[in-house]
């Protein structure tokens, strides 16, 4: 594996070019690298579907609860896949699958599973707070099963919770994408430790606040797209959104364009 430097880089603003740019080179990385993108996204893919149907066939949502939080560290390896594949690209070095695969999974022992840890707390905390949140607008209601009482959120106490719950909901959300941005592929692209890459990557979505927003979201619809047919749409959506990723963290750092990638 290649000689990382050593401390966090100096992150400039990124511009709506950068964002731009950066899809693109993610979309040309995932042409040029269609086999080796397919297996590392195919954990999104396994993990999404298992977590469905465990939900569907057991009829209780603590299974699904379980799985979530269990998973952003099986998907930070598995965008470290992207990382790597992009990294190597840019570099103009050949792209071979198993130092790939030896790449991501020495990084089990690394900074990275504790950034995912973090992760897996905060979401840990979301889901106390959730249910939190339910029981305080619709704790006396009537409803035993969410699936066949929808009615129940067309009342004024569930349009309340929903409407409250979406945005705390996304407060943590902004949390989770402010430390991650940046802090996953600095990780990997720097001999820096994880609170380091994680307080510089929020710093940095800090200064450029509505950009960062912007492309979050962006990040949240096309995954949510791709989730709708059986999670297959992530097959696509997952290594050019990872590779995307990495250009942007590399552009802002100034390491980029790679237009000639």
């Amino acid at each position: 594996m290649n000689t990382r430097p050593e401390g966090a880089p100096t992150l400039r603003r990124p511009t709506v070019a950068d964002f731009r740019s950066s899809l693109g080179l993610g979309l040309r990385d995932f042409l040029a690298n269609p086999v080796t993108d397919l297996f590392f996204a195919s954990f999104f893919v396994i993990v999404g579907l298992i977590m469905g149907w465990i939900t569907y066939a057991t009829g209780q949502t603590f299974w699904l609860i379980l799985a979530v939080l269990g998973f952003p560290l099986v998907g930070a390896l598995a965008a470290l896949g992207f990382y790597e594949t992009s990294r190597l690209r840019a570099a103009g070095e050949p792209i071979h699958f198993p130092e790939v695969l030896r790449v991501v999974w020495t990084s089990k022992s690394g900074q990275l599973p504790w950034l995912a840890t973090i992760i897996v707390v905060i979401f840990l905390f979301w889901f106390f707070l959730g249910h939190m949140i339910f029981a305080l607008f619709l704790g006396l209601s009537p409803m035993t099963n969410v699936s066949t009482s929808l009615e129940v959120f067309l009342r004024p106490d569930g349009l309340m919770m929903l409407g409250f719950g979406t945005v705390i909901g996304a407060i943590f959300a902004t949390v989770v994408f402010s430390l991650s941005v940046l802090g996953m592929p600095m990780l990997l692209d720097r001999d820096v430790d994880f609170m380091t890459a994680m307080l510089r990557s929020m710093s940095a979505v800090r200064d450029s606040f509505a950009l960062y927003i912007l492309w979050g979201i962006f990040i949240g619809v096309v995954t949510l797209a791709a989730m709708i047919p059986l999670f297959l749409g992530l097959f696509i959506a997952m290594p050019v959104l990872g590779h995307a990723t990495w250009h942007l963290y590399r552009r802002v750092t100034g390491q980029g364009p790679d237009a000639n990638r």
